[in-house]
C-alpha cells in the first residue's frame, strides 16, 4: 500500500489547527522574526478560509498567561470557537480531540507555539493515537531557539511528520491557475503576505496588464526642477 503522505495536499482531505498564536508565547519566539510568523501564520488562515479548509484554533491559558490569540487571525475566522486547554499538547483536550473528528479529514496542517512543546507533543500523539497525518507549517510556528525549532522539526520528521510551509500549502492546493473560483483571493493573499514575489504580481498586473493599482491614492505630481545654485 502507497504511503498516504504521498498524496498532494487538497481542500477536500486536508484542515489546518491554529495552536496558541496568542502574544506571551510569541514573546518567547526567537527562531524566527515575529512579525514574519504573524505574517506567515495570517496568510495561511486566508487560504484556509479561501478553500473553505476546515480550521480549528485553540488557546492555553488565555486569562492567566498566554494573552488573547493575534486578532488579525482571529479577524479571519470571525465566528469560529476558540478552544481553550490547560494543557500544553492539545490533543489532551477533548473538545480538540472532536473538533478534528467532526472534520473527518486525516491530513492535519499544523501552525503553532511553540515547535518543540505544543506543536511537537500534539503531533506525536495525533499521529500515535488518532491515525492522523500531520503537516508541520515550519514558517508559521516557532520555537524558543532556533536550535529548539529545529531539533523539534527533525524529531517530528523522523517519526513521520511532513515539513511545509505556508505558501507551499497555499499553492497545492491551488494546484492550477486555470481555478478560477480561487484565482482572485489567492493573487490577493500573495501580494498581501509573499513579500518581494507579492511586489512581484503587483509589478506584474499593472506594468505588464496595465491593470489598475490596487489602492486609491493621492495625485502623482509631475517633477518640477529646483533651481541649482552655483557652489
Amino acid at each position: 500500500m502507497s504511503d498516504p503522505r504521498q498524496l498532494l495536499l487538497t481542500a477536500g482531505n486536508a484542515q489546518v489547527i491554529f495552536i496558541d498564536h496568542q502574544p506571551q508565547m510569541a514573546f518567547g519566539v526567537q527562531s524566527i522574526d515575529r512579525q514574519v510568523l504573524k505574517n506567515n501564520t495570517v496568510a495561511l488562515a486566508k487560504a484556509a478560509r479561501t478553500f473553505a479548509v476546515p480550521t480549528t484554533i485553540t488557546t492555553v491559558e488565555t486569562e492567566s498567561f498566554s494573552g488573547h490569540t493575534y486578532p488579525e487571525l482571529l479577524a479571519v475566522f470571525p465566528d469560529h470557537p476558540i478552544l481553550e486547554r490547560t494543557s500544553m499538547n492539545s490533543w489532551d483536550d477533548q473538545k480538540v480531540r472532536d473538533a478534528l473528528a467532526r472534520h473527518g479529514r486525516k491530513k492535519v496542517v499544523v501552525s503553532g507555539l511553540w515547535t518543540e512543546v505544543c506543536n511537537n507533543s500534539f503531533a506525536l500523539d495525533a499521529m500515535r493515537e488518532g491515525g492522523y497525518e500531520i503537516y508541520m507549517v515550519a514558517d508559521a510556528s516557532g520555537g524558543t531557539t532556533l536550535e529548539a525549532h529545529n531539533y523539534a522539526m527533525q524529531r517530528m520528521i523522523q517519526v513521520g511528520v511532513v515539513p511545509v510551509t505556508w505558501q507551499q500549502v497555499m499553492l497545492e492546493w491551488q494546484r492550477d491557475w486555470a481555478r478560477r473560483e480561487t484565482y482572485d483571493e489567492v493573487m490577493a493573499i500573495v501580494r498581501e503576505h509573499s513579500g518581494a514575489y507579492g511586489m512581484g504580481v503587483d509589478y506584474a498586473y499593472t506594468m505588464v496588464h496595465h491593470a489598475a493599482e490596487r489602492v486609491e491614492h493621492g495625485k502623482r505630481l509631475d517633477p518640477v526642477a529646483a533651481p541649482i545654485t552655483a557652489g
